[in-house]
């Protein structure tokens, strides 16, 4: 096949490319009859991204773009074993590290070259702009990171790879595995301090006395279960090195980022754009008789800060300026603005000052400029994308025109209802809006634009094995192994995740059974080693387990429990 012959799709559009972080999603081994599948298999690799945070809250900074290549043949190369087909496919797939004797089964290799010129095909995206993810046609559990991340495409855990390999090349982080080779346990660590941020030989003390590597973050409760403390084994070593967290997505594939890969991951998408996106022009002094404006970035889940000074004393917080309302003193002002983004995620002061998290601009105003009054009309010019539905705890924006004289007023309107927003956007979840569909309007002048607010959230049921007892209210006991299946539903259409938790630790992805996705979740008191990883152990006793759904809008159905015996 020639790069002519591949379609690109748009998948998710939020901004223009070249001011985007682009995600560029390549299908090999996947013949036309196979697309498909290629594209539900991209919707589930998506929706469990979308789960993820950071991703989640900075979905909106990310355009997603698939790369459908048909394929002679179906299949990749050495799935799943050397004496299995070589196959002829635009991509060159293979496990087994590209067919090696001396190869890692679960390695999955892709022709970069190849890769990189089929990626070439949506315009806009450079190798500084986008991360390429190459799913093959394959249900056997493999991937491999780096600048090019790839992935099977239908493997029960094959969704959870993206995520833990764009902590490589993404966020710069390092494996917190314990061991390299699967099944043997790692050495002892050596080496010095480890340039990782999450990776120390410090204790507990000694980083809250010197103020170093996680010390902010000590004594809560991890986003990936557990506290955040100091746990050891790491970098491929089992003894000698020391990580935040029990698990966390880069040791155990299914768990969340724990908060300090979180924040690191959270400045490094957020540098991949500009937080101020647009902005009158500065490069020469204005009068003070105009309006000046910026255009920023939009958190999918929380709002920027935009603070305006003049002369260093603060006169209004939004996303524009009208200096006519100031009645300047005659003469030359400074005006600044500062954008900041307040995210929770982030702790460290250093990384809040980084141009990824705080960007100003600067004006000139001179009370002698008389401004020449532009025509502009009254318009949107962009938005929060209208093609899906959104959350009911979603942030909504749009940008506007730029008249020099005035600032465009945004209307909001909720079922036909106006509802108060801010200058450009409204937080869907200070409305509490009650369970159900709604539309969301935004009007300025004459012109509006329409949502479909998506606040019915998904439901999770339970299917267990037969128990050697059962009690009302959701109690069993089992007098040896047992299995679960969750199944996610929802009202729309779309990949529902569905996640667990045991006892109050972290939740876990429910992807089926590591070796069948179709299969349940097998519970055992020692657990199932799977190509040297332990799956499912769930000690005797009595233990309580926790389930919900996520739907592909973001909304998260309530949790609901049961408790189970295991004698």
């Amino acid at each position: 096949m020639e790069p002519e012959d591949a379609t690109v799709v748009p998948v998710q559009i939020t901004g223009d490319p070249a001011k985007r972080f682009n995600l560029v999603v390549l299908g090999d081994g996947y013949t036309p009859e196979d697309m498909p599948k290629f594209r539900a298999h991209l919707a589930e690799h998506l929706n469990d991204l979308w789960t993820i945070e950071p991703f989640k809250s900075y979905r909106s900074y990310m355009n997603v773009y698939a790369v459908e290549i048909p394929s002679g043949e179906s299949g990749v190369s050495c799935d799943p074993s050397l004496t299995s087909p070589r196959r002829t496919t635009p991509l060159r797939m293979a496990f087994w590290s590209g067919c090696r004797e001396d190869g890692i089964q679960r390695l999955l290799t892709v022709d970069s070259t190849a890769a990189k010129t089929y990626a070439d095909l949506v315009a806009g995206t450079t190798t500084g702009n986008r991360q390429i993810l190459a799913l093959a046609n394959s249900d056997t559990y493999g991937g491999a990171g780096g600048a090019y991340a790839t992935a099977s495409g239908g493997n029960a855990m094959s969704a959870l790879i993206a995520p833990h390999e764009l902590g490589h090349s993404l966020g710069g982080l390092n494996d917190e595995y314990d061991y390299y080779q699967r099944g043997v346990p790692g050495g002892t660590y050596s080496g010095p301090e480890p340039e990782s941020v999450h990776h120390t030989l410090l204790t507990e003390h000694e980083m809250k006395s010197q103020k170093k590597k996680w010390w902010r973050w000590l004594g809560e409760r991890s986003e990936s279960g557990g506290t955040i403390g100091r746990y050891e084994g790491g970098l491929y070593f089992s003894k000698g090195v020391w990580r935040p967290s029990q698990h966390s997505m880069m040791k155990t594939l299914g768990y969340y980022f724990d908060q300090v890969a979180r924040e690191q991951m959270t400045q490094r998408i957020s540098a991949k754009v500009n937080l101020i996106q647009a902005h009158t022009r500065n490069d020469t002094a204005v009068g003070d008789d105009r309006v000046l404006w910026v255009e920023t970035m939009h958190p999918a889940r929380h709002r920027l800060s935009v603070t305006w000074t003049v002369d260093g004393r603060v006169v209004r917080k939004g996303s524009d300026l009208d200096l006519t309302r100031l009645r300047l003193k005659k003469g030359l002002h400074t005006v600044q603005v500062k954008v900041t983004d307040p995210t929770h995620f982030v702790r460290d002061p250093a990384i809040r000052a980084t141009p990824a998290l705080t960007q100003t601009r600067t004006w000139t105003v001179d009370t002698d400029i008389a401004t020449t009054p532009e025509h502009v009309p009254v318009d949107f010019t962009s938005s929060t994308p209208t093609d899906k539905p959104v959350g009911s705890e979603s942030v909504v924006y749009v940008e506007t025109t730029h008249p020099t004289r005035s600032a465009p007023t945004v209307r909001w309107e909720v079922d036909g209802r106006g509802v108060r927003g801010g200058d450009r956007d409204i937080d869907l979840a200070r409305l509490d809006l009650s369970k159900g569909t709604h539309q969301l309007v935004a009007r300025v002048g004459s012109r509006s634009r329409a949502w479909t607010i998506d606040g019915q959230p998904p439901t999770a049921s339970y299917e267990l094995s037969e128990a050697a007892h059962a009690r009302p209210g959701g109690s069993y006991v089992f007098d040896g192994p047992f299995t679960m299946r969750l199944t996610g539903e929802d009202d729309r259409p779309g990949a529902v995740v569905t996640e667990f938790r045991v006892d109050g630790d972290g939740w876990f992805n429910y992807f089926g059974w590591p070796t069948d996705s179709s299969a349940p979740w097998l519970f055992t008191a020692e657990g199932t080693v799977i190509d040297g990883l332990t799956h499912g152990r769930l000690g005797k006793g009595r233990h309580t387990i926790e389930y919900r759904a996520i739907d592909p809008a973001g909304n998260i159905g309530k949790p609901a429990k049961f408790t189970v015996t295991l004698r």
